[in-house]
């Protein structure tokens, strides 16, 4: 009777589920791996071709809403052909107390921000491929292309759930549960948004390393 309990997808489903929750709560008991990560204030101003026009402040209050651990908010230009790429990091160095990453599949439109479009793709970072959502958003009149994706060590990650699926196994076989979210948006001119898509896949191309390097290995 057991072995076909376990040929049923709904039945195998659930185990994992179990199995997961099992291996949560016994991770939860040993004091957690909490790895040092070099704060997101130093992160370049210069990047290439790219420079820093503007350093974004976070009020308190959108703090806490986030919970985040360290963030980084700026606005990088292009000055040879104007360009401009707005970049976001939310750092968690743990997911323990109930902090996590807020999609911005979800709070976009909370912002009034619309989707048009969206898809997954995958990006050329120069050390590799990786799995980035993209959207493309209206708000009235404006336009903008949106890559987010979260980044745990080595791994990039597009999807929310496979995203929760590494933090329970990184919980388990490492007892560490950090992770980021990284997003870049860049406003689409003149209605054009392949030459938004090719600024943003070129920005992420160019800052892909440098995250890497400030988040812990």
């Amino acid at each position: 009777m057991s072995l076909l309990f376990l040929k049923s997808w709904p039945a195998r489903v659930v185990t994992v589920l179990l199995l997961a929750q099992a291996g949560v709560m016994y991770s939860s008991i040993r004091p957690e791996a909490v790895p040092p990560g070099r704060p997101l204030a130093d992160f370049p101003t210069n990047i290439g071709p790219w420079t820093m026009r503007q350093e974004g402040l976070i009020d308190s209050e959108t703090q806490a809403i986030l919970q985040a651990d360290d963030l980084l908010t700026r606005v990088y230009g292009k000055p040879s052909t104007g360009q401009v790429a707005d970049f976001f990091i939310a750092a968690f160095r743990s997911q323990r107390n109930g902090k996590a990453p807020h999609s911005p599949k979800n709070c976009l439109p909370g912002n009034g921000w619309t989707p048009e479009d969206q898809n997954e793709i995958r990006v050329d970072t120069g050390i590799g491929q990786i799995p980035v959502n993209r959207y493309v958003i209206e708000h009235g009149d404006s336009r903008s292309v949106v890559l987010y994706w979260y980044q745990s060590r080595y791994r990039a990650v597009a999807s929310e759930y496979r995203a929760k699926f590494w933090v329970v196994a990184d919980a388990i076989r490492l007892n560490r549960t950090d992770t980021a979210l990284i997003r870049v948006i860049v406003p689409v001119v003149d209605r054009n948004v392949a030459a938004a898509d090719k600024t943003a896949l070129e920005f992420v191309k160019s800052i892909y390393g440098l995250v890497r390097q400030f988040l812990p290995a």
